[in-house]
């Protein structure tokens, strides 16, 4: 296996709102970022995630090459996943050994349309979206499924909304009240906010990674699982495919000092706490999580760019990383960090 690291992240400052920039203007200045913090100018490779449908106009991604200077021709691929899934295809891409460095990049714009509306795309068109079933609705399944104290589901958001506070790149979301529920269990603040933002990470190998960062994030482990379709074919009180990946990756080979979890929802942090047997010494989201900024199609990779955040200021040495698609964590990635 080569060794690949993560050598810079970037990220937009993200907002609830059209600000009017297009996808390529959102995305260039997270590209110069990471540029200039490792002096790169071309990479051995490219990869990007996102959704035409939030865009709504096919090949949305193409225009967003507009933002890299994609000339002398560059090997360049795409996603139609969140950004974490880019960062997999890159790493995989990597270990062919030919090349030394990557660009990855994630971006999307959830205020364009209405987002439980493209979410119901991604079910089957046959039997599950005829039943009206929506982001929320299938949300609130799993919710009821887990059967978590309403007490612990507020913690979560409330601590997580404290954390995206201090992080200057998240929303400025006050504390959860009593409120109105989305759809039974789900109040409307378990509900991620909708956000805009773009973000990208640079991968080296070998000697370059050490050049280019002075403390960088290995990645140690790395591992993508997924489970079936249909709802009713999983016990959505848990998730198995995070599990497997979980323990693929290697999660449980050293102690988790900080782990960044794609848990839209409060009751999914309670699924994947346990599917990775995260122990209470383990911070879970300083950044805040999903439920202080959701800019979908790149939530997953600023996971793992946050977690390698915290290894390249020398605040954690072992972090995990978490990506999830699909309906009630029905895919997850996972990616362990070392200093």
């Amino acid at each position: 296996m080569k060794d690949v690291a993560i050598v810079a992240f970037a990220q937009t400052r993200h907002t609830d709102h059209d600000t009017g920039l297009s996808e390529h203007e959102l995305i260039q200045p997270v590209i110069n970022e990471v540029k200039e913090r490792t002096g790169l100018k071309r990479f051995g490779f490219t990869c990007s995630g996102s959704c035409d449908y939030l865009a709504g106009a096919p090949f949305s991604f193409v225009s967003a090459l507009d933002a890299l200077a994609a000339w002398p021709p560059i090997s360049e691929s795409h996603v139609e996943m969140d950004g974490a899934w880019a960062l997999y295809e890159a790493w995989v891409r990597l270990q062919h050994g030919d090349i030394d460095s990557a660009l990855v990049y994630g971006f999307g714009k959830s205020s364009l349309g209405d987002l439980r509306t493209i979410m119901t795309l991604q079910l089957d068109p046959y039997y599950l979206a005829p039943l009206g079933l929506d982001q929320l609705s299938y949300a609130a399944l799993q919710a009821a499924a887990v059967g978590a104290d309403r007490q612990e589901l507020d913690e979560i958001v409330r601590r997580s909304r404290a954390d995206g506070r201090s992080n200057p790149y998240a929303l400025d979301l006050p504390d959860p009240e009593d409120t109105d529920f989305a759809v039974q269990p789900l109040k409307k603040t378990d509900v991620p906010p909708i956000t805009d933002g773009a973000a990208a990470i640079v991968l080296a190998t070998g000697d370059l990674a050490g050049r280019l960062c002075d403390r960088p994030a290995h990645i140690r482990g790395i591992a993508h699982r997924t489970e079936p379709h249909y709802l009713g074919m999983r016990d959505l009180a848990q998730s198995v495919s995070a599990a497997d990946a979980g323990r693929a990756a290697g999660v449980g080979k050293g102690p988790v000092e900080v782990a960044e979890l794609h848990a839209q929802f409060p009751h999914e942090e309670i699924i994947l706490r346990r599917a990775l047997e995260l122990g209470g010494d383990t911070v879970i989201n300083p950044s805040g999580g999903p439920s202080a900024a959701n800019p979908v199609m790149a939530t997953g990779l600023i996971r793992i760019g946050e977690a390698a955040r915290r290894l390249h200021d020398g605040s954690a040495r072992r972090a995990v990383a978490h990506a999830a698609g699909g309906p009630c964590l029905q895919q997850n990635l996972v990616t362990v960090l070392e200093a």
